[in-house]
């Protein structure tokens, strides 16, 4: 784009949901773009052993309990389900490889260099990629994360016993009894795939509840239902060591206070404890950074580090790992880059947790709307509706959770939104968009909603908030 002695005008080092959005974004631009990935292909942890292989496993799974768990014969139709494991894997591999030849196709349509290997700093202009060295005059972080380790209990993918979330996604056999560490979005969806398929389910978490960081009331309903589906949970418990004997994996439990250690024996293990920043081997100090106590690079609001001409986005950053959250910091930093103003609303970045149902929220919690009144409850005013009462829910026999809906009392502005049925992965875009646009309680509740559907709770719930829904 401009006359610069640099090889690139942007150069983006990691191939995730942030960092190919970036490169894509300044490419159209203008700017001549380079990605470095190590991966053999493209899409990062999300797309190659995150979240897309998990939402095609979790499909899967989710069709097969149907058939065999007593929906389609609530219905009257008749199935003697059985499933071939090794198909199901294979599928979620095609759709994967779908998906990766799909960006690939993206890099070449928007010129978009690609540079295949793993990228340390010379210094703040200058990468090392291999045996080559490139040089840009702007250069975005985007490395995403890892699994955190926990000490005592090793991880081995390879050996198919104690697994992480990659490994988990790689299982040969349906586990007879799967122990999962961690009872947070991406332990409970896994658990809730293998579970499906046959296996008993046991989740460890340290805290007293699961799913940390959601709204407390989504917390306890779905902590509910997931017992009722099977799934057995030691809550405020820690897994001090692990010991495998063959195909027995034995664990060292405590209470998370300590104390009353306990043994648990189970066929495998699935560790998910949570995600730490890739930043080791980049060479930060060489580009003239470092990472705060967390092992994330600190950045403004326009995604600049301290250095100039050094941007960082996505997992690396403070802030939700999310994918959908890197990819809108991806599309702005590339904005910014070219002269042009990105923001992303970091107060609108929804969440969703893929189990059946799903379980989704964006903005506060009411615990955090009254923590920022100052302890004041009556500075919000909460609107509740439950799927028991929607009628396309209840005559598709699909009836656990609610939609609750967040305001403050004097403004009726909506500060939040919450909900667990079938569909809260698809409805808590219209939360979104409407918090987005300022939308009061009000607003959405002369909204009008096409009936019958779920989302119908959602404009319920907002008519709760002023203690007029018409279904309840």
């Amino acid at each position: 784009m401009a006359d610069h002695p640099y090889d690139y005008d942007c150069l983006v080092i990691g191939a995730g949901p942030g960092g190919y959005v970036a490169a894509i974004r300044a490419a159209q631009l203008g700017l001549k773009t380079a990605c470095i990935e190590s991966r053999e292909t493209l899409g990062g942890t999300c797309l190659n052993v995150g979240c897309i292989p998990s939402k095609a496993l979790l499909h899967a799974s989710e069709l097969f309990e149907e058939a065999e768990g007593g929906h389609f014969a609530t219905w009257g139709i008749e199935a003697n389900a059985t499933f071939d494991l090794s198909k199901m894997m294979a599928e979620k591999t095609s759709a994967v490889g779908d998906l990766t030849k799909g960006i690939e196709f993206l890099f070449k349509k928007n010129k978009v260099t690609w540079l295949k290997g793993h990228g340390a700093f010379e210094d703040a202009h200058t990468v090392k990629v291999g045996d080559e060295t490139v040089t840009a005059k702007d250069i975005v972080i985007a490395t995403g994360s890892s699994v955190t380790p926990l000490p005592g209990v090793e991880v081995d993918n390879a050996a198919k016993r104690i697994v992480d979330s990659t490994g988990a996604l790689e299982l040969e056999e349906v586990p007879e009894h799967l122990v999962v560490i961690g009872g947070g979005v991406i332990g409970l969806e896994l658990g809730s795939v293998w579970r499906r398929l046959g296996a008993k389910v046991t989740v460890v978490e340290f805290l007293p509840q699961i799913l940390p960081g959601m709204d407390e009331e989504v917390r306890k309903e779905s902590n509910k239902i997931f017992k009722k589906q099977g799934i057995e949970m030691m809550l405020g418990h820690k897994v001090t060591g692990a010991e495998v004997r063959g195909k027995t994996v034995t664990l060292t439990i405590e209470k998370a206070d300590g104390g009353d250690e306990q043994k648990l024996d189970a066929s495998h293990v699935l560790v998910s404890i949570g995600r730490r920043p890739n930043t080791d081997g980049l060479a930060l100090e060489k580009a003239g950074l470092q990472v705060n106590n967390r092992g994330q690079i600190e950045i403004d609001h326009e995604f600049r580090t301290g250095v100039e001409g050094v941007w960082a986005i996505g997992d690396v950053v403070p802030g939700p790992m999310l994918a959908h959250k890197a990819e809108d910091e991806g599309v702005a930093v590339a904005e910014n880059i070219a002269g042009q103003t990105g923001i992303v609303n970091h107060d609108v970045i929804p969440n969703v947790v893929y189990t059946t149902p799903e379980i989704a929220g964006v903005g506060l919690t009411q615990e955090q709307a009254i923590e920022k009144a100052g302890g004041d409850k009556s500075a919000i005013k909460v609107g509740k509706f439950p799927m028991m009462a929607n009628s396309r829910a209840k005559a598709n026999r699909d009836t656990d959770g609610f939609v609750k809906v967040i305001a403050d009392a004097k403004t009726d502005r909506v500060l939040g939104v919450w909900m667990i049925n079938s569909l809260a992965g698809t409805m808590i875009a219209q939360a979104a968009q409407a918090m987005e646009f300022g939308a009061t309680s009000e607003d959405i509740a002369y909204t009008c909603h096409a009936h019958p559907t779920h989302a119908e709770a959602f404009k319920e719930a907002a008519m709760a908030v002023q203690g007029k829904p018409i279904h309840m």
